[in-house]
């Protein structure tokens, strides 16, 4: 993650938060866990909202096998057009697989810094 934050303080990337994002980020009855998540989220060039639209294309992904705030992240990402998801999440990086069409390339922190660092 430090690897990223490193990417957008260069000016190398830009960060995109999401209202799902914010929302789950708020879920943490961790302190220095929600601390460092605002953190990072405060560094994003965008904040993509939640729309009636977008509910849609995330029950095709829940179709799949995705879960809920997965697909909303997703769909979210798309919406944003982000080149890239980033997670450390195994199961949305195998899931992610299963969508055909999706937009945005899923991928996890390591394999993210050495790609943009190309």
């Amino acid at each position: 993650m430090l690897g990223i934050i490193a990417l957008c303080d260069r000016g190398q990337m830009d960060l995109l938060s999401s209202e799902a994002l914010l929302y789950e980020g708020s879920q943490s009855t961790i302190p220095i866990r929600f601390e460092h998540t605002m953190a990072v989220l405060i560094k994003a060039k965008e904040t993509i909202s939640i729309s009636d639209n977008d509910k849609s294309r995330a029950e095709e992904f829940i179709s799949l096998g995705i879960k809920p705030l997965d697909a909303l992240h997703l769909d979210l990402a798309e919406k944003g057009n982000a080149d890239f998801f980033c997670t450390c999440d195994d199961v949305i990086l195998r899931n992610a697989k299963r969508v055909v069409d999706l937009s945005v390339k899923v991928m996890n922190p390591v394999d993210l810094v050495q790609e943009v660092e190309k």
